[in-house]
């Protein structure tokens, strides 16, 4: 009977220090593992050219080195990129990098699937399957690179940009793929860990954010484990709606995720936390949503996100118009909320927020249930 091998790419860095310890080996080993894996983007042993011979062999027959294949890479008209990847047990993900002039914004899936069950998510209609690996959520900013690198377009136009202040291609991250980052704790931490370490890619904490649907245990016990920039999906100004919306709001209302909120940021307010907020016609872009948003966000170290929804088959929602969203966003400007309307990208590859679907085994066989005729009309729509 023969075991699997680790997967080196499955540890951060003081979990390979560890590994080289338990085997008799310095532990300076894992930084020089790092710095080939991630900073050199190399994967084959037999080019870790300052490591001794044996020990590239031993490496070779002990321990791997997988990546997650890449199935189908999607090009955006925007420049938006979006790779379908295949896991080892068949299961497939998706991933979203979103270039601008001065960065360039991989979305990371945390898990396959997702297991909330949020109405305006094309992911969330899928079902869930099972949490991502440290190594297939770190693989994904791998691949990003090497991709991306790889390409003439990037080398010719974002590389020697000035304002482009990184050599790599991925300078921020979002955990916004698909599922909820917070459900997938262990593995989304360590992960975080190693695109912040200075052997590995270096991101600043302000430039890893962790987007949740508010699950307020996991976001303190975030507190205590890392401090990368904090996301919630709001999405309503008040429980009745937001119990809808994001039904996870049942059991966390939001009078409990505002205070897990501010425990978060702490008393110094040295950072804001981004509320996302879905523009949906007729359900929670009224006059008096934005004068209720604008009142529970008062003196709030918040940033509000305004995401123009993105339709897919049979969500039953329909977006905002274009002069709602604009009123919505200055209503929230007068009242000194710092406010912006993201750009839709990707959305002709399905690559926007909330479209993100990939291919997989739905244990919880919820996509057969969301997807009968009883449930197809499910929208809420109050004013």
């Amino acid at each position: 009977m023969t075991t699997a091998q680790v997967n080196l790419m499955s540890m951060d860095r003081y979990s390979m220090e560890n590994y080289f310890t338990a085997v008799g080996e310095k532990s300076f080993r894992a930084k020089q593992l790092l710095q080939w894996i991630y900073q050199r983007s190399v994967t084959d042993f037999s080019e870790m050219t300052d490591i001794s011979k044996s020990l590239r062999s031993q490496l070779a027959n002990t321990v791997s080195l997988k990546i997650p294949e890449i199935v189908r890479e999607q090009r955006s008209a925007d420049g938006t990129v979006k790779w379908l990847l295949k896991l080892q047990d068949g299961n497939c993900i998706e991933s979203v990098y979103i270039p601008e002039t001065d960065r360039g914004t991989l979305c990371v899936s945390s898990q396959v699937g997702c297991g909330l069950n949020c109405t305006f998510c094309s992911t969330a209609r899928q079902g869930f399957n099972r949490n991502l690996h440290v190594d297939e959520i770190i693989s994904q900013v791998w691949i990003a690179n090497r991709a991306l690198e790889a390409n003439d377009h990037w080398q010719r136009n974002i590389a020697n940009r000035p304002e482009y202040d990184q050599r790599r291609p991925v300078t921020n991250v979002v955990m916004m793929g698909m599922g909820e980052p917070l459900l997938n704790f262990d593995n989304v931490v360590s992960a975080m860990n190693l695109m912040m370490d200075d052997f590995s890619y270096g991101l600043s904490r302000r430039r890893v954010t962790l987007s949740t649907a508010g699950l307020v245990p996991c976001i303190d016990k975030l507190k205590a484990h890392s401090n990368v920039s904090l996301a919630v999906s709001l999405h309503a100004p008040e429980n009745e709606l937001r119990n809808q919306i994001v039904p996870l709001n049942k059991k966390y209302p939001i009078e409990q995720l505002l205070a897990s909120c501010r425990r978060y940021v702490g008393s110094e307010n040295r950072q804001r936390v981004t509320f996302e907020y879905v523009m949906l016609k007729d359900v929670n872009d009224s006059k008096r949503h934005a004068k209720m948003l604008a009142d529970l966000l008062r003196d709030f170290p918040a940033k509000v996100n305004l995401i123009p929804f993105n339709p897919f088959p049979d969500c039953g929602y329909e977006c905002s118009p274009a002069a709602i969203i604009e009123g919505f966003r200055d209503y929230l400007l007068s009242q000194n909320i710092f406010t912006i309307t993201r750009k839709t990208r990707g959305d002709d590859i399905a690559a926007a927020c909330g479209q993100l679907a990939g291919d997989f085994t739905d244990r919880t066989r919820r996509s057969t249930r969301m997807n009968s005729p009883r449930m197809n009309s499910h929208a809420v729509v109050l004013n």
